[in-house]
């Protein structure tokens, strides 16, 4: 069962699909969950395994959620919430799902599958940070808040450092340097911003922070850049000229 929850997690896509968006993202109430046919805890997740494999998340939810609530201390508990995470994740549904891993987290500190649910928790922070029609339509969200993009390079972070054996390490650096690059951008964002309402010291440290924390990223130079124009501006032409030629040192 871990092991299929594990093939699918790499089958997931960072943007929400439309038919993601029709499903039903909300948690199920108690009535539908009373009305699940009163089954023993393996028949029941044998139904909601079949579900979930099916892509019928919302329904998978529901009966994942009567297992939970008719069930909570049985054979299957662990298993169905990791797979409880991962339906809601596929509905859009990322507080329930953040809910779930934290709850997951907190109760279970040496599971054996930490490593998957701290690789989900990044996951969903990206959704959580994501707008699927905005995205869909290619407008550059870069200028908003990146907080949700900082928690998401956290939980991966998280991952690879503390589980440097887990096979969602590959994976999870690859999304780690998007992620870097991305707050790096937004932080240019700002900068520019800034820089054309002339609030040049501003969008100098911004350059500089940019530089500090993401010298990695491949906005570097565009960094050093928005460094020596701001300070040219300010009419620090020794900082501007330190900016310059650590950019020219770093071209080559």
């Amino acid at each position: 069962m871990i092991k299929n929850l594990r093939k699918r997690a790499f089958s997931i896509v960072l943007s929400a699909s439309f038919l993601g968006l029709a499903a039903c993202s909300s948690a199920p109430e108690q009535d539908e969950i009373e009305r699940v046919p009163n089954k023993s805890a393996q028949a029941l997740y044998e139904d909601a395994k079949e579900t979930l494999d099916s892509g019928l998340y919302a329904r998978a939810i529901e009966l994942l959620s009567a297992i939970n609530s008719r069930y909570p201390f049985g054979p299957f508990s662990r298993q169905v919430q990791m797979d409880l995470v991962f339906a809601h994740y596929q509905t859009g549904n990322t507080e329930q799902a953040l809910a779930h891993i934290d709850r997951f987290i907190r109760l279970n500190p040496n599971h054996k599958n930490l490593d998957y649910m701290y690789y989900m928790r990044g996951l969903v922070n990206i959704k959580a940070d994501e707008n699927a029609f905005q995205d869909y339509f290619g407008v550059d969200r870069a200028d908003r808040d990146a907080n949700r993009t900082r928690v998401a390079f956290q939980d991966l972070s998280t991952l690879v450092n503390s589980y440097p054996d887990s096979e969602y390490v590959p994976e999870a650096k690859k999304r780690l340097v998007w992620l870097l690059n991305k707050m790096a951008r937004y932080e240019l964002k700002v900068a520019q911003y800034y820089f054309e309402r002339e609030a040049y010291l501003a969008a100098a440290n911004r350059g500089k922070y940019v530089v500090e924390h993401y010298s990695q990223s491949s906005y570097l130079n565009a960094a050093l850049e928005m460094m020596e124009k701001s300070y040219k501006k300010l009419g620090l032409n020794e900082l501007a000229d330190n900016a310059r030629q650590t950019r020219q040192l770093n071209k080559r």
